[in-house]
C-alpha cells in the first residue's frame, strides 16, 4: 500500500542539526532505512516539510518508517493512503457501486 508521509520537521531541531551541518545528512540516512517510492521537501504552515511516499506489506512498518523522524527530527506526521492512476481506475467498480447505493 502506497503511504504519502507528510512530515513537518521541529523548528528548532531541525536549526540545531542545520546549525552543526547534519540536517541533509540525517535525512539522507532516514530516506536510505525506508526507501521511499519518492521524496520531496518544501515548506507547509511554516516548517521544513517532507512529502514522501513510501510501499508498506502491512501496518506493523509504520513504526519504522515513522520512528526516525519522530526521534531525529521531532517531527509532526500525517499518513494518507494514496493510489496511483493504475489503483484509482481498479477501483472504478467500487466507486459505481457506492455512487449507486448512496449517491441518491
Amino acid at each position: 500500500m502506497r503511504i504519502l508521509l507528510k512530515v513537518n520537521f521541529d523548528t528548532a531541531t531541525a536549526n540545531a542539526k542545520a546549525r552543526k551541518g547534519t540536517l541533509g545528512q540525517t535525512i539522507a540516512s532516514i530516506l536510505a532505512d525506508i526507501k521511499p517510492e519518492c521524496a520531496y521537501f518544501g515548506a507547509d504552515h511554516g516548517k521544513r516539510t517532507g512529502f514522501i511516499v513510501v510501499n508498506i506489506d502491512d501496518m506493523h512498518q509504520i513504526p519504522a518508517v515513522c520512528e526516525p523522524f519522530f526521534l531525529a527530527l521531532g517531527a509532526d506526521i500525517d499518513l494518507v493512503p494514496v493510489m496511483t492512476p493504475d489503483d484509482l481506475e481498479k477501483a472504478g467498480p467500487g466507486i459505481k457501486r457506492a455512487a449507486k447505493k448512496y449517491g441518491k
